[in-house]
């Protein structure tokens, strides 16, 4: 949050209309919170979220074109100053993870009460964490000490790894990206980097490698 303004300033990204209503309601009874936007859309949001100054972003984990995960990432990379708070109906692993990666600050289940998402605002909006630090530096174990991989796939990053295991599975690319919390489009195009990485034309032979390279190794 900006030294020179007492308000934070939040944007809030849910596709459903009342829950939108329902975040608004409690954050602006909280005197120095302003909702300065709002939308359905993860694409709509990652533009609007910058260019309206916001100090703390709250995000729909999932979204029908992507991902808050994904928008968090974005928003990020455009202005660090700018806090995200994930929004989730349940607890997930893989998403803490994702989220982590992404760099929010927090991570919160729709079934928190209002004074609960209001104090969260505040916490993240003064440069604090509301991630477990535990959680943080398992995360970041998991990247710098990640298991052996076998020589054929040491030059897929460790999101390209987790792409393959899916491939793998026979899941489509909406389905993978509903799971890595990823826009489809953003999924098929590292798709079609992790086959050229592969030297592979086809996901069927991407399965078909995985199955042969992954049994035997931890699951990522």
């Amino acid at each position: 949050m900006s030294d020179t303004r007492s308000t934070i300033r939040v944007y809030l990204l849910d596709d459903h209309e009342v829950v939108r209503q329902g975040l608004k309601t409690f954050l602006e009874s909280s005197d120095d919170i302003e909702v300065v936007g709002e939308s359905a859309l993860a694409s709509e949001a990652a533009a609007r979220i910058p260019a309206l100054r916001t100090d703390v972003a709250i995000l729909d984990a999932r979204l029908p074109d992507g991902s808050g995960i994904e928008v968090c990432r974005i928003v990020r990379g455009v202005d660090p100053h700018i806090r995200a708070l994930i929004l989730t109906s349940y607890d997930d692993d893989e998403a803490l993870f994702a989220a982590i990666m992404a760099g929010a600050s927090g991570y919160i289940l729709k079934e928190a009460t209002g004074q609960d998402l209001i104090g969260a605002v505040h916490h993240v909006a003064a440069g604090h964490s509301l991630i477990d630090p535990i959680l943080t530096e398992r995360v970041l174990d998991r990247v710098r000490n990640g298991p052996e991989t076998a020589p054929e796939l040491a030059n897929l990053t460790e999101q390209e790894l987790k792409l393959l295991e899916l491939v793998a599975e026979g899941l489509t690319n909406r389905q993978i990206g509903e799971r890595m919390f990823l826009a489809e489009k953003t999924v098929k195009n590292y798709v079609s980097t992790m086959l050229g990485k592969l030297g592979l034309e086809r996901r069927t032979q991407a399965a078909v490698l995985a199955s042969r390279l992954l049994s035997d190794q931890p699951r990522h």
